[in-house]
């Protein structure tokens, strides 16, 4: 596992500094710059690629994606398939770049493919149909006749999460998340959140008043704690949306008093890589980014080589990952 030292060296920044930027530390005065390196370099020592002998691919690929760098270094989530397509295509010695948002058309001629990351809405939709070139969406999927997807079993692995918190015994089991956007704007229910809700109640032990809807950064992860733990219904354990949502969860149960995994038992999701870095560590389903950003790299240049004109839609699945966040409630 790679220190803070490590990621230190790496970003060229001080451990210090790795230390408050992995855990969100709101008075650290640094340029988002130097956050998105630190937590680059993170990424890049969470997972190795083997190297493999380089020979100058003739593709060269288009990297569009639907968020800012601010909501990229508000959640890691993206950030982390981005290092892993972008090591992938290095190691394939495939030139690549990124397609401006804005409507600056003028580079789409020169290339083969395009690799497109996040959740679009639809005029974003229209634009990238229009640039007719073959497609891979990673981690939504807009059009499956249309585009090639590699996505994530969210079902099977809000299931995982629940299966083990249950199992330990707990039954007042909490959930915070956020609102997701479809690519035509619309605004719905986290499928994370559905997955819960009709898990919970399968088991007959679902509490509507132990479910709280914000966004996903620490601040609604900090908010919705404490408004659970200081209220009449209080959770055993909590399932969140993402880890950066934890991150605000550990201090508001800090603040309160409240004993982690003691008192209250937290349950992840992405297992970004400042989960491990977490006190105490984060158990967080794990989604494969490196994996996803590979397949997608894969995926495209065979449809590049192939000329396929049948779309494909790949899974890749997830694995809950136990560390020291969860344990049974007390009696």
């Amino acid at each position: 596992m790679a220190t803070i030292k490590d990621i230190a060296n790496l970003a060229n920044v001080s451990i210090t500094t790795v230390s408050r930027v992995l855990n969100y530390d709101e008075t650290l005065n640094v340029s988002p710059e130097t956050r998105k390196r630190v937590f680059e370099a993170a990424e890049e020592l969470a997972y190795v690629v083997v190297p493999k002998k380089k020979q100058k691919s003739k593709w060269k690929i288009g990297l569009y994606d639907s968020f800012s760098l601010e909501e990229e270094l508000v959640d890691t989530y993206y950030l982390s398939i981005r290092v892993a397509l972008e090591k992938k295509l290095k190691s394939r010695s495939i030139d690549f770049f990124r397609i401006d948002k804005e409507g600056n058309e003028g580079n789409l001629n020169k290339i083969d493919g395009i690799l497109c990351l996040g959740t679009f809405k639809s005029k974003d939709i229209e634009r990238i149909k229009g640039f007719n070139k073959p497609c891979v969406f990673v981690d939504s999927n807009p059009d499956e006749y249309y585009f090639d997807s590699v996505v994530i079993d969210f079902n099977s692995a809000t299931r995982n999460a629940l299966n083990y918190l249950t199992e330990l015994g707990h039954e007042n089991i909490g959930f915070i998340g956020g609102v997701e956007t479809d690519m035509y704007g619309n605004r719905f229910k986290d499928l994370r959140q559905d997955v819960f809700e009709n898990y919970l109640k399968e088991k007959n032990i679902f509490k509507e008043e132990l479910v709280k809807i914000g966004g996903y950064d620490p601040k609604d992860g900090y908010t919705n704690l404490r408004e659970m733990l200081t209220s009449e219904t209080k959770p055993t354990a909590v399932f969140v949306a993402n880890d950066t949502i934890a991150v605000g969860c550990y201090k508001a149960a800090y603040e309160l008093g409240v004993k982690i995994p003691d008192d209250l038992s937290i349950v992840g999701f992405n297992d970004v890589a400042t989960a491990q870095y977490m006190v105490p560590p984060l158990t967080t389903v794990k989604l494969y980014t490196e994996i996803m950003g590979e397949t997608a790299v894969d995926l495209l240049v065979e449809r590049l080589s192939s000329k396929r004109e049948v779309s494909k839609k790949i899974t890749i699945n997830t694995k809950l990952i136990v560390r020291e966040s969860a344990s049974a409630p007390k009696k």
